[in-house]
C-alpha cells in the first residue's frame, strides 16, 4: 500500500510538474492574437520568457478580436481585468478614461527602461498606456504592368503620382489611376487613405497639445487640395463616396485600378485573387519638397497593463520581454508583421522581395497614426467624411469643410 501511494504520489508530481507553484506569480493575459498565429507558436514563446523568468507563469485568454475587444472594456468597468491585455489603439483612450490602464511610462521609469528602441509609443497626458508591439504598415499597391505600358515609374511625390494616375486612367475601359473609400458606414478611408497622405510629409491634424488643429493648418489644407485635384481630373475610380476598404481591394485585384493605398496584410488576398498580377508596393508619395522620414500609416497589436494587477513589476517584466529584440523577432517572423523594436529583424522578410521592400519602407519612415488613442476615433473619421464628400463635389470652399470639421471634433474631444 505504501508503495502504491508513493507512485501515486510521483505521478502527480510529474503531471503538475508544468503547473505554476505556490509560489510563482501568475499573469493572466487577454489578447486576440494567439487564435490567428500558428497553433503552439505563441505559446512557445511564452514558454521562453518563462524560462528566463523563473517564478512568473503566464496563462493566455485567447478569443476573436471583436470577443476580446468587448470583454476588455467590459471587465475593465468592473476592475476585473487581466493582468495584461493585449490593445488596439481605438480602445485605449475609453480604457485611459476609466482609469483601467497603468501608465507604461511609470512602469518603464520603475525599471529603468531605455525606451529608445521602441518604434513607438501610444500617449495620453504625456503618459504611455499603450506600446505597439506588431505591426501592419500602409504603403502604396501600384500594377507594375500598367505602369511599364504607360512608360512610368512609381511616384514618389504627389505630383508625380498625379502625372501617373492621369496616364493610367481609361474611363472607356473602366481603368482608373487611383481608389479612395469615403464610405460613412465604414469611414477608416479617412484615416488609410487621405490623413495618410498628410502624415506621409511629416504633417499632422493635431497641435501640440494633442487636441484638433484643422483651421489655419497650412500642411492639412494643402493635402486636401491635392486629393481634390485628382477628383477633380477624374482620375479617382467612381463610387468613392459608398466605396469601403474591400472593394477597393477588389478594384485593384481585378485590375481596374492602377494604385491603391493599402495594409500588407492583403499580400495573400491580392494573390489568391490574382495570381498573375504584377504588383509592387511603395512608400506614399510625399509633398514637393519634402525630404523628410515618411509617415507610414499603421494598424498594430498594442499592450498594455491593467492598473488593477498587483503583478506590475512582474507584467512589465513580460511587456519588456515581447519589445526585446529576441522576443519581438519571435513574435513578428510569426505573425508577418513589422516590430516593435527598431532593431529587430522578422525571419519572413527573407522570403519574398515584396516584404523585403515593405521593409526597407518601415524602416526608412516612422510609423503614424493619429487616430490611435483618440476620442471615438471612427467618428471623427466620419465627421470628416461627411464635409469632404461635399468638398470634393463642389458644394463647399476648403475653408468651410475645415471649420464644419473642426467644430465636430472639438464637440467629441470634450
Amino acid at each position: 500500500m505504501k508503495r502504491y501511494l508513493i507512485a501515486v504520489l510521483m505521478i502527480l508530481l510529474l503531471v503538475a510538474g508544468g503547473a505554476a507553484s505556490a509560489q510563482d506569480v501568475v499573469l493572466e493575459f487577454q489578447q486576440w492574437w494567439e487564435p490567428e498565429l500558428p497553433e503552439g507558436s505563441f505559446r512557445a514563446i511564452l514558454d521562453d520568457f518563462e524560462a528566463a523568468n523563473p517564478g512568473i507563469k503566464v496563462e493566455t485568454i485567447s478569443g476573436p478580436y471583436l470577443t476580446t475587444k468587448d470583454q476588455i472594456i467590459a471587465s475593465a468597468a468592473t476592475g476585473t481585468m487581466a493582468d495584461v491585455v493585449g490593445l488596439d489603439g481605438a480602445w485605449v483612450n475609453v480604457l485611459w478614461k476609466q482609469g483601467a490602464l497603468h501608465s507604461l511610462t511609470q512602469a518603464m521609469e520603475d525599471a529603468m527602461y531605455d525606451d529608445s528602441e521602441l518604434a513607438a509609443q501610444i500617449r495620453l497626458a504625456g503618459e504611455t498606456y499603450m506600446i505597439p508591439i506588431a505591426n501592419f504598415i500602409y504603403p502604396v499597391f501600384v500594377n507594375l504592368d500598367l505602369l511599364e505600358a504607360a512608360g512610368i515609374d512609381p511616384p514618389t511625390t504627389r505630383a508625380e503620382f498625379a502625372a501617373a494616375a492621369m496616364a493610367l486612367t481609361d474611363p472607356d475601359n473602366n481603368v482608373y489611376g487611383w481608389a479612395q473609400p469615403l464610405s460613412l458606414e465604414q469611414p477608416n478611408g479617412i484615416q488609410n487613405d487621405t490623413m495618410s497622405w498628410l502624415w506621409a510629409s511629416g504633417g499632422s491634424m493635431l497641435d501640440d497639445m494633442g487636441q484638433p488643429h484643422l483651421i489655419g493648418n497650412e500642411a492639412l489644407a494643402g493635402t486636401l487640395e491635392f486629393i481634390k485635384s485628382l477628383h477633380d481630373a477624374g482620375v479617382v475610380a467612381p463610387g468613392s463616396f459608398a466605396m469601403k476598404e474591400n472593394e477597393k481591394v477588389e478594384e485593384f485585384v481585378n485590375e481596374r485600378v492602377a494604385m491603391i493605398v493599402n495594409t500588407l496584410a492583403h499580400f495573400t488576398l491580392i494573390r489568391e485573387r490574382n495570381p498573375d498580377l504584377n504588383f509592387d508596393i511603395t512608400a506614399l508619395p510625399a509633398a514637393e519638397g519634402y525630404d523628410g522620414p515618411r509617415g507610414l500609416p499603421y494598424a498594430s497589436w498594442g499592450i498594455g497593463i491593467s492598473s488593477n494587477t498587483e503583478h506590475k513589476a512582474e507584467a512589465w517584466k513580460l511587456i519588456d520581454y515581447l519589445t526585446s529584440v529576441e522576443g519581438n523577432t519571435k513574435l513578428t517572423s510569426i505573425a508577418n508583421a513589422f516590430p516593435g523594436n527598431v532593431n529587430a529583424t522578422p525571419d519572413f522578410i527573407q522570403t519574398d522581395p515584396l516584404f523585403m521592400t515593405a521593409f526597407e519602407i518601415f524602416q526608412e519612415g516612422y510609423l503614424a497614426n493619429e487616430f490611435t488613442g483618440l476620442p471615438a476615433a471612427e467618428e471623427l473619421m466620419r465627421q470628416m467624411a461627411e464635409p469632404f464628400q461635399f468638398y470634393l463635389e463642389g458644394e463647399i470652399e476648403l475653408d468651410e469643410l475645415l471649420e464644419l470639421a473642426q467644430e465636430e471634433w472639438e464637440d467629441i474631444f470634450a
